[in-house]
């Protein structure tokens, strides 16, 4: 699976807004919690209101399918810089008034940094508000070349995903700089993918800022995590058009917020040390979750819950019987980039409702 003109300024101004008062009430919902890095709270834990409160607040704001750049002045470049490129070049940057970034996740830093109104086009990932305006670049997940040329950027973001080859080296013979960058499947990855592009662009500081504000952000939605709460959560990527049924397990991603929202993976419990296995009624069994994580286009693919649990093995699970079903946002869920910590306020409070 491959992860998932300029904005107009009424959009952004939206964005902002809606920030602002969903900010307003999970900091009210928050008052007088500390959250530690690793998910443990330390002082009065959140009441169950207070987590509800803050997961209304983020589902609000996802609603927007909307980012929030940093507040004040937009930073400025400091350029040239030369970084490394995760191909193993060393790339040299020397402006960034035109940036093209061909993942949505990449996008989503990038227009979160305060840089929006410098990009050029987007890739098929980049789903939110601010970018759907702009040129796509690729032909369902490949990367046109020519379309990348014509709108003569000043420097490409992608990740080690992107393809194909060919087209990448077609961008970069002609005197475009290309940056690679891992991809982030797991939210330790956030941070070291935030700062890379930062620098990428020359903007560390802002980087640094944008990496603060997810700290904080994420250790205020895991301090609501309820004491003695422990579910098992399995999360099922399905899309049931083309006949695909699978399990998360190890490395799938999913497994690390379902660690972050206080729950247990119950793939990585039930000892699949892949990050997807096909699903059988004998995997399901043995992994009795009691809460199905999806994303939304894969819990419509297979007629909604009520289609769920007709498939072999899932009414057979905590999960099943209780049509304890929880989804998001595809383009949101498994996206590891600035909004992530209020997909955790989401799973806080769905995974660990009774």
């Amino acid at each position: 699976m491959r992860r998932s003109g300029r904005p107009q300024l009424t959009i952004a101004r939206r964005g902002v807004a809606a920030l602002s008062v969903a900010f307003a009430m999970l900091a009210a919902g928050c008052a007088g919690s500390d959250g530690g890095g690793d998910g443990e709270a330390t002082g009065a834990k959140p009441s169950a209101s207070s987590a509800s409160a803050r997961a209304a607040a983020a589902q609000k704001q996802l609603r927007t399918n909307s980012l929030v750049p940093p507040a004040g002045e937009a930073p400025t470049p400091e350029l040239p810089v030369t970084v490394d490129s995760s191909d193993g070049r060393e790339v040299t940057v020397e402006d960034a008034s035109r940036i093209l970034p061909l993942n949505g996740g990449i996008a989503e830093i990038v227009f979160t940094l305060g840089l929006g109104d410098k990009v050029v086009g987007r890739d098929i990932t980049a789903t939110f508000e601010e970018a759907k305006s702009l040129p796509q670049v690729t032909k369902a997940h490949d990367v046109s070349a020519e379309s990348v040329l014509s709108l003569e950027p000043t420097v490409v973001l992608a990740d080690t995903d992107t393809g194909p080859g060919e087209a990448i080296e077609q961008i970069r013979d002609a005197g475009v700089p290309v940056v690679v960058l891992d991809p982030a499947n797991d939210l330790s990855d956030v941070s070291t993918r935030t700062t890379r592009v930062a620098e990428a662009l020359g903007v560390p500081a802002a980087g640094k800022a944008l990496n603060q504000r997810f700290a904080d952000d994420l250790k205020t939605a895991r301090a609501a995590v309820p004491e003695g709460s422990r579910p098992k959560v399995a999360f099922l990527y399905m899309r049931g058009s083309a006949a695909v049924y699978l399990i998360g397990g190890k490395g799938s991603g999913a497994d690390s917020l379902i660690a972050a929202a206080g729950a247990q993976d119950a793939g990585v419990a039930a000892g699949l040390d892949k990050p997807f296995t096909p699903i059988t009624s004998e995997a399901l069994v043995e992994a009795q979750p009691d809460v199905i994580l999806m994303m939304s286009k894969g819990l419509e693919s297979v007629g909604g819950v009520d289609g769920l649990v007709e498939i072999p093995g899932i009414r057979e699970t905590p999960a099943g019987m209780d049509r304890r079903v929880v989804d998001l946002e595809d383009g949101v869920l498994l996206s590891f980039g600035p909004r992530t910590p209020l997909v955790i306020d989401v799973l806080v409070e769905r995974l660990h409702r009774g």
